[in-house]
């Protein structure tokens, strides 16, 4: 337990404040820096870590390598050195290419972290500023509020329905109310309602609370349970491709082992060469690479996304991100530009327009008829005064512009009650908040009490116009006066603005009885006053226009999902370019249908409006349902339930909530629609990616393995030795097939169908081409060496075209390999990517160096090959590459015929 948690808790929350020298404004920047410097940063020590030795030697623990390593023993002992040395490489190789990924992984983890590093509002110098959390001291004052993290121990000394979930502490799965009120000094930590506790969640309400404990001071620090907010960089796929290796490292091993029994009962070659050769066999055919060579296409895969604004905090999202065909998406903010503005104000005598830009205060107030223009000046004034007073968002002029602090919507309250006012600091001088009850969705209102500086107490309510009209019987007049409230007339303004697109706010005033000093829903049952309506647009992102083009392009139905109007819904949405934005489905209608007619409603409606985050989640299940992978987005603590259900779930980064951040898979960091369309086509791009590693790396090891087995099971000459093999294996496994990591998107990636959910990674499709490409190279190889024997070549000549003709087979396949969705032959695929031709450069350096210097002729067994000779392995090598090129358009125009 905390000693000043032990000390505060039970007493009034001022004694914290004079404890600590604090004020309810806040330290000054001096003071926190002094303070930072003297506590330390509010943050748990990082997680340990393994020493890089170890790591490294880590590397080496896997049953494969514990079987290289013997057979490089045992080659040592039969006097093999070169080829004990060859072994040797490939395993010390291998082991470095995961020990540098484990160090990549870390780091993105920690960078991941660093990314996904929450902020938290405080009070300093007087006033309302954005810091990170880690920067918080004893003594600031932090502002809570509904859905973000407790940044940390704080005692609290203001609650407007303040609850916090505190399971991770208490175990406790209702959540806590927070009252400023002592409790008793042996209170529980699961009843120390005056006090919030670092990593709990507040669920409900707002509040402010001084930090009497940061850091490894904090309860969860005491306990020490860091709250780890992303995975290990470990997936299903790999995990899979492991165990697809260890299998068929068990079924290269028993032939491999029946292979040795066969050359020692027929008794062809002496032991000691046998037995190399029989390792030769198992090492060219076991990927023991390619669960390395995933996580690398993995990881950079989400080092892609992260350069597109998309933080991967589960790796398997990436590939299911590959697949999506259904994309369910807020609107504001994510399709639109997040800075809301007031264009029209209404009351119940005249229309305004205002005029202006983003969130600056400074605009006109214009009557829309000229001889109106001071009719109702009175109604416009308590408009924009209801605007400012029920509002918690704050505007900051900096860097030359006006910015937001808060909600979007409210900001731009604020900006407009500093256009009618004149003076933004004027729009809530001599007020004083009382009570409040803060938004939900449930009410789908906030009201405010405030108190005058004359002591008039006055409750302000703003909201869905829906509601806020049940709520009242009249409306201000034209002299100021109430009367009698005409609905009808409300509902055709409100029906107006919306069918302009823009998101309608209805505001209310009324007195109350003196000495209330608390505001609860009760209180607003009666005496309320519609005052006006304000309408505000959130114009589209031009680019967010574009990307849902691309994705209808890609097969990907957009599906738009709103609290908005449905006017407002329906006319975004055409802007925006959804298909059918006519139809329009409310979380009325929602609630009325059956799950069977909402997913029939679904194939044609792609806008829905007034809705709320259970409606998410049944419009996800429902989408499911249907066979669709669906990505959802959300911002908001009560849509964790449908991001979790979704298979792909997407929380903004800059206005989601940490609830929302938590279940997502995907973080956005711009908030951005364009930003999952790109998301998607990374996602692509890496199963893509994927899928060729995969089919280049099987085919090419089955033809080096099949060459060794024809030879021995049909008592035929070795093409190519058990050295010679070693070698292809330890420059191809450690350079082509890690080039197809680093591919880029095909120019089709886009312009496909989603795959389905059901598609094998392994199919008929791959299964076939593993077979073509084994046999061909088995005819290649055994071809150049039956043309040299035939022409008089020595031995070492014929199998040092052999060997050559492996690795020149090896990379045309490479090649062929990159574009599995289209066609080779263009100059694009052809240039490659720099990844690709840097290795394609290193193996053929080094093919090179093994032919032609003496050094490497000697400890090899190879010789120089002639011009003609060598010009003919590259022919061959072509004619390879032209055949399977053949057969992928063939195949890839009887898919295309098939499908249309």
């Amino acid at each position: 337990m905390s000693t000043q948690e032990a000390t505060f808790h039970d007493q009034p929350p001022g004694n914290a404040l004079a404890w600590f020298a604090s004020s309810p404004e806040g330290l000054s920047s001096p003071e926190a820096a002094e303070r930072l410097a003297q506590h330390g940063r509010n943050e748990l020590p990082p997680p340990p870590r393994r020493h890089p030795a170890v790591r490294f030697l880590r590397q080496f623990h896997n049953v494969l390598i514990y079987v290289l390593l013997a057979a490089g023993a045992v080659s040592a002992g039969l006097g093999h050195h070169v080829d004990a040395l060859v072994i040797l490489l490939v395993v010390v190789i291998n082991a470095v290419i995961g020990f540098v990924q484990e160090g990549k992984a870390e780091a993105a983890l920690e960078a991941l972290r660093k990314m996904l590093a929450s902020h938290t509002p405080v009070l300093r110098d007087g006033s309302r500023q954005m810091i990170a959390s880690a920067l918080l001291v004893p003594g600031d004052i932090v502002l809570l509020e509904a859905g973000e993290r407790v940044p940390a121990d704080l005692r609290i000394l203001s609650a407007h329905g303040l609850r916090t979930d505190e399971a991770l502490l208490t175990g406790e799965a209702v959540p806590a109310d927070k009252l400023p009120d002592a409790v008793a000094p042996a209170a529980p930590l699961a009843e120390r309602s005056s006090m919030a506790f670092s990593g709990t969640l507040v669920t409900a309400g707002s509040g402010t609370g001084v930090v009497v404990a940061t850091g490894q001071a904090t309860e969860i620090g005491h306990i020490n349970r860091l709250m780890s907010r992303v995975r290990e960089l470990k997936t299903p796929l790999t995990e899979q491709m492991d165990r697809f290796a260890r299998g068929l490292t068990l079924v290269i091993l028993a032939a491999a082992t029946l292979l040795l029994l066969h050359g020692m009962l027929l008794g062809g070659l002496p032991f000691s060469e046998l037995f190399m050769v029989v390792v030769g066999l198992s090492v060219s055919a076991i990927p023991e690479g390619l669960p390395a060579v995933l996580t690398i296409t993995l990881a950079a895969g989400a080092k892609a996304m992260a350069n597109r604004h998309a933080i991967v905090r589960h790796l398997p999202a990436i590939e299911t991100m590959g697949a999506v065909s259904v994309i369910c998406t807020d609107k504001t903010g994510t399709l639109t530009c997040n800075e809301m503005m007031v264009v029209r104000a209404i009351t119940a005598c005249n229309a305004y327009e205002v005029s202006g830009s983003g969130y600056a205060p400074n605009g006109e107030v214009r009557s829309r008829e000229p001889a109106l223009q001071t009719h109702g000046g009175n109604a416009l004034a308590e408009l924009a005064l209801a605007a400012s007073l029920c509002n918690d968002a704050a505007l900051r002029y900096g860097d030359g512009a006006w910015h937001a602090e808060g909600d979007p919507m409210e900001a731009a309250l604020k900006a407009f009650a500093g256009k009618v006012q004149a003076r933004p600091e004027d729009s809530r001088q001599g007020w004083r908040r009382t009570g409040c009850i803060p938004f939900d969705a449930a009410h789908r209102y906030m009201a405010v009490l405030n108190r005058s500086g004359t002591g008039d107490t006055v409750i302000h309510v703003k909201g869905a116009p829906e509601e806020l009209l049940a709520m009242c019987t009249l409306e201000r007049g034209p002299d100021g006066t109430a009367r009698p409230l005409d609905r009808a007339a409300w509902h055709r303004r409100i029906a107006s603005l919306s069918a302009e697109g823009q998101r309608v706010l209805g505001f209310a005033a009324g007195a109350t009885a003196d000495g209330l000093s608390s505001l609860q829903h009760h209180h607003l049952r009666e005496g309320l006053v519609f005052i006006g309506l304000l309408g505000l647009i959130d114009p589209p992102r031009p680019e967010a226009i574009a990307a849902v083009a691309q994705c209808h392009q890609a097969g990907i139905a957009v599906k738009m999902i709103t609290g908005d109007h449905a006017g407002t819904a329906s006319a975004i949405a055409r802007e925006i370019g959804l298909r059918e934005p006519q139809n329009v489905l409310t979380g009325a209608e929602i609630d009325a249908l059956s799950d069977a007619e909402l997913a029939g409603s679904l194939v044609h409606t792609n806008v829905f409006a007034r809705t709320s985050p259970e409606h998410k989640l049944r419009l996800v299940t429902a989408l499911q349902s249907m066979g669709h992978t669906v990505a959802m987005t959300g911002d908001g603590v009560n849509d964790a339930p449908a991001l979790k259900r979704a298979d792909v779930g997407i929380a903004m980064g800059n206005k989601g909530s940490e609830a929302a951040r938590e279940a997502a898979a995907l973080v956005l960091t711009d908030d951005n629609f364009a930003s999952i369309a790109a998301a998607v086509s990374e996602g692509r791009t890496v199963y893509d990616n994927i899928r060729k590693v995969i089919s280049w790396t099987l085919p090419t090891n089955a033809g080096e393995g099949l060459t060794i087995i024809c030879a021995l099971l049909f008592g035929m000459a070795l093409p190519v030795t058990a050295v010679q093999i070693l070698w292809v294996n330890l420059i191809t496994a450690t350079t082509l097939g890690l080039a197809l990591a680093f591919e880029l998107a095909e120019d089709n990636t886009m312009r496909r169908p989603p795959r389905r959910r059901s598609e094998p990674l392994m199919g008929l499709e791959l299964l076939w081409h593993i077979a073509m490409v084994s046999l061909l190279f088995l005819c290649a190889v055994f071809g150049i060496y039956a043309y040299a024997t035939d022409k008089g070549h020595p031995p070492e000549l014929a199998r040092t075209l052999a060997l050559n003709m492996l690795v020149v087979l090896e990379i045309f396949h490479l090649f062929f390999i990159r574009n599995i969705h289209g066609t080779s032959f263009t100059w694009k695929a052809a240039m490659g990517t720099p990844a690709v031709w840097i290795c394609v450069a290193i193996a053929t350096t080094a093919q090179f160096a093994i032919t032609y210097l003496p050094p490497m002729q000697r400890a090899f067994g190879t010789v120089a090959i002639p011009f003609a000779d060598g010009l003919l392995v590259v022919v061959a090598g072509v004619l390879f590459f032209i055949l399977i090129e053949i057969e992928k358009q063939i195949r890839l125009s009887l898919k295309a015929a098939a499908l249309g």
